[in-house]
């Protein structure tokens, strides 16, 4: 007898049902995973409860603040919805009960009475206006869709209501055969959506392992397999905004007040400047746009368009200097007269053939400083119409009520097309010490507040530089006063055989020397000390420079900024 373990016919008995039981378990899943691969191509497994929203083939849904309105085949979107997807600024004018949104090229006023748009200064019946219900105001978006530039679709057997942007690329093509769109890449993602042989949908983006995601005729986002499609096709090209200036932006300030007339520069040449800024317009005391062009201005013109400059003309509040806190607080705080004002400038930019504006305003209250912003969302739209440049000149942060905190740079460089750093009166006219009228330290500590604290894009900036310095006295009682000097006749005005100091934190020449028995102190313009300033436009990726003012440099400037500006 073998002396192994003998096995008994129960234990056999019991082994036999085991591996029956693990056969049929394995057998039902089997079956079950075959049942739900069947129901998962077969069925329809995501079905909206409530309206969707796709935007530019983006769900979301998720970030909707309340919910979609449809009544009477209108759609509605809530104010917050359309701040949150498409215009941040979008405003509840109290004064007129309106609500004031733009976007890109236009900027629309729509009532709560009557069916009426009013996209950039003409009306345009529709069969809507805003509503309020529950507490939030809801515009017809799909009255006013020309206003956003889109495209919408409502779905309704699906619950999608789609919006494609018009400017932006959208491909197509062709279903090879019925298939199913997954929710996902995985093996076991659901089904979505059903589509068949002949159908058009819309191409998002394939990857490298033949996976392709689409969107379907019912707005279903999904993926397929690339091979299911073909034949396709471009609906429509992205439609890129092409800049005005693509280098580096050289611009120049072309200043004669009110009284004076513009400079004749017929045969001339600014060498390496692209665009010339002249004082053509200006507030007056009653508050109307008023022009200083005439017949020598249409000559300035001319003479800048046959050496290709752009003109962007001036557009201050300065020559109002008397009343202009009043006047200026008058018109930003009014949307009438805030409509008006953009529409003499826009008008008188057509008149004249211009290429842009650069509003010039200065001391302005504080508590305008948002309806300031206003102004330039409202003006910006306008002038990109009718392709125009609108740049705005900002002082640095943290400084006087009227002449700093008037500003909100974020807003103002996010909607304009450029934002002018005025990086000059470190130590202005009114200082009660002397010093540095833009010291390299300080103009690079304020740039980095515009890159850092604000926000602001660096090839939306900027950097304005000065021409001019000034000359301090004080005098045997302590007393400080200044004179403004050119670049140009600095020299003239230091006595012969003064030493000159290179201050290296302020990247300036300084002289001090005495006169009449006072002290007189000078932070120096000139080559190297613009050339150390200029520099932060290349380490920063600046849009360009600006220059105060033409006529007040030397003669070996404009080679400099052309060659460090690579132009």
């Amino acid at each position: 007898m073998s002396k192994g373990k003998r096995i008994s016919k129960n234990e056999i008995e019991k082994k036999k049902k085991i591996i029956t039981k693990i056969f049929f378990t394995i057998l039902a899943l089997i079956i079950i995973f075959i049942i739900a691969m069947f129901l998962n191509n077969v069925l329809v497994l995501d079905k909206n409860k409530k309206i969707n929203l796709v935007i530019n083939n983006n769900n979301v849904t998720s970030n909707l603040k309340n919910d979609i309105l449809i009544e009477d085949d209108i759609i509605y979107l809530s104010k917050s919805d359309i701040a949150n997807f498409f215009d941040k600024y979008i405003y509840e004018e109290k004064d007129t009960n309106q609500i004031i949104t733009t976007y890109e090229k236009k900027i629309a006023a729509i009532g709560f009475d009557d069916n009426v748009v009013n996209i950039n200064g003409s009306n345009k019946n529709i069969h809507a206006h805003a509503i309020k219900k529950d507490n939030n105001v809801y515009l017809p978006i799909s009255e006013i869709s020309d206003v956003f530039n889109v495209e919408i679709t409502n779905n309704e057997k699906s619950k999608v209501i789609t919006m494609d942007s018009l400017d932006r690329e959208q491909k197509k093509a062709i279903v090879k055969s019925n298939i199913s769109v997954k929710s996902s890449k995985k093996f076991m993602a659901k089904t979505i959506d059903k589509i068949k042989k002949g159908d058009t949908v819309i191409v998002i983006s394939s990857d490298d392992k033949g996976n392709t995601k689409i969107r379907t005729e019912n707005g279903k986002l999904g993926y397929i397999k690339t091979k299911k499609l073909e034949n396709e096709f471009t609906v429509r090209e992205n439609m890129e905004e092409e800049k005005q200036i693509s280098e580096k932006i050289n611009l120049t300030w072309d200043y004669f007040s009110q009284y004076g007339s513009a400079p004749d520069r017929t045969g001339t040449k600014i060498d390496g400047v692209n665009v010339v800024s002249p004082a053509f317009f200006y507030l007056d005391d009653d508050g109307n746009l008023e022009e200083n062009i005439g017949t020598s201005g249409q000559a300035y013109i001319n003479w800048a368009h046959d050496n290709n400059y752009k003109v962007w003309a001036i557009v201050s509040n300065a020559e109002a200097a008397t009343k202009s806190l009043a006047i200026t607080s008058n018109i930003m705080n009014s949307y009438e007269k805030r409509q008006n004002f953009i529409e003499s400038i826009i008008n008188k930019c057509v008149k004249y053939k211009l290429d842009g504006v650069n509003i010039d305003f200065e001391n302005m209250k504080q508590e305008d400083k948002d309806m300031f912003s206003r102004f330039i969302i409202e003006l910006t739209p306008r002038l990109k119409e009718i392709g125009l440049v609108t740049s705005v000149d900002v002082t640095a942060p943290d400084g006087g009520e009227t002449w700093s905190l008037c500003f909100d740079r974020n807003v103002i460089g996010n909607v304009a097309d450029y934002i002018m750093f005025m990086a000059y009166d470190e130590f202005g006219v009114y200082s009660k010490e002397p010093g540095t009228n833009a010291g390299y330290n300080w103009v690079k500590l304020n740039l980095n507040k515009f890159l850092q604290t604000e926000e602001i894009k660096s090839e939306k900036i900027v950097l304005a530089i000065p021409f001019y310095t000034r000359v301090w006295t004080t005098d045997n009682s302590g007393k400080v006063s200044s004179t403004t000097v050119s670049m140009k006749n600095t020299e003239n005005v230091i006595p012969s055989g003064i030493e000159k100091k290179w201050d290296n934190d302020l990247k300036q020449n300084y002289v001090e020397y005495t006169k009449d028995g006072n002290k007189k102190q000078i932070w120096i313009e000139d080559i190297d000390s613009l050339k150390a300033k200029i520099s932060l436009v290349k380490e920063n990726n600046l849009a360009g420079i600006g220059s105060w003012q033409k006529d007040m440099e030397t003669d070996d400037v404009w080679e400099m900024l052309k060659m460090e500006l690579g132009l």
